[in-house]
């Protein structure tokens, strides 16, 4: 068994990144700038953007963190938005999720120019990766994407089996495994609540992706010896053995399926620092497409 230890990988997406942004700021060229748009005080969204902020410092680009009161209007969120459409400056924009109830995210995610959409979430984006187009890939996938690719793991002809159907994870990873280059050519089998003898179809999976949202969900009956398996699941629950109060849980029961696997991500520390490293490669491609 061998981890996929996304701070590795996502530590040498970031040190390329830095290298190729100081080749651009000696040619003359503007560092890339990311714009985050914040809402509220959720504490994970804290996070998120706080890990977000920093790594773009880390890697030597711009950013800029928006903050709006939780009673923040659509129409005031989409005059921001606007804003930094407009800025030559900004090339990547991002509002972070879960959005206030009384914003639509689909009209939010609809308002930011696809030219800067590095969330890959808007439909002009999904729409090109579908049609095998250039594009912003969704960051988590894309992720997984990267990881793949680091560690050289063949994928040409493999069996996947992505659990989850989601338009941020399970749909997007579905087509990009599917797509005619490396890491892809897999065939693909999407897997979600109402599929029957689901554990039968785990079972044939060279490539397990899990990212269903339910807590070590994916026990080792459901992964043949030898298997990918690729956890986006993080789940907080309850723990009284720990300090926090609670433990953090990916969607595979790790313990039990790590020993019959090839390779395998941990949570934490697998698929969420990928993300990010994801997020860094849009906005850096973003800015280069404006030289």
């Amino acid at each position: 068994m061998n981890l996929l230890d996304g701070k590795i990988v996502s530590q040498a997406v970031k040190d390329r990144l830095k290298i190729q942004n100081e080749e651009r700021l000696i040619q003359g060229k503007k560092a890339p700038h990311l714009a985050a748009i914040l809402i509220g005080n959720n504490g994970a969204s804290e996070t998120y953007i706080g890990s977000k902020v920093k790594s773009c410092a880390e890697v030597g680009f711009k950013s800029t963190l928006i903050r709006l009161d939780e009673s923040v209007t659509e129409n005031e969120l989409h005059f921001k938005i606007n804003e930094l459409n407009n800025d030559f400056d900004v090339d990547g924009i991002l509002v972070q999720l879960p959005l206030p109830k009384h914003i639509s995210e689909e009209k939010v995610i609809e308002a930011i120019f696809p030219t800067k959409d590095v969330d890959g979430f808007h439909p002009e984006s999904v729409g090109r990766m579908v049609q095998g187009l250039p594009a912003f890939y969704p960051a988590t996938p894309y992720g997984i994407l990267l990881m793949l690719g680091h560690y050289n793991i063949e994928t040409k002809g493999k069996h996947a089996v992505v659990i989850g159907r989601s338009n941020i994870v399970g749909r997007p990873i579905s087509i990009m495994l599917n797509k005619n280059e490396y890491p892809g050519n897999c065939t693909v089998t999407v897997c979600h609540s109402h599929t029957p003898n689901l554990k039968e179809i785990c079972l044939q999976a060279d490539i397990i992706v899990a990212a269903l949202g339910r807590p070590e969900f994916l026990k080792s009956d459901m992964v043949k010896e030898g298997a990918v398996v690729i956890d986006v699941g993080i789940t907080r629950v309850p723990d009284s053995s720990k300090k926090s109060g609670f433990s953090i849980k990916g969607d595979v029961d790790f313990d039990q399926v790590a020993p019959k696997c090839s390779y395998i991500t941990p949570v934490p520390g697998g698929v969420g620092p990928m993300t990010i490293a994801a997020l860094l490669m849009n906005t850096f491609k973003a800015c280069v497409a404006k030289d």
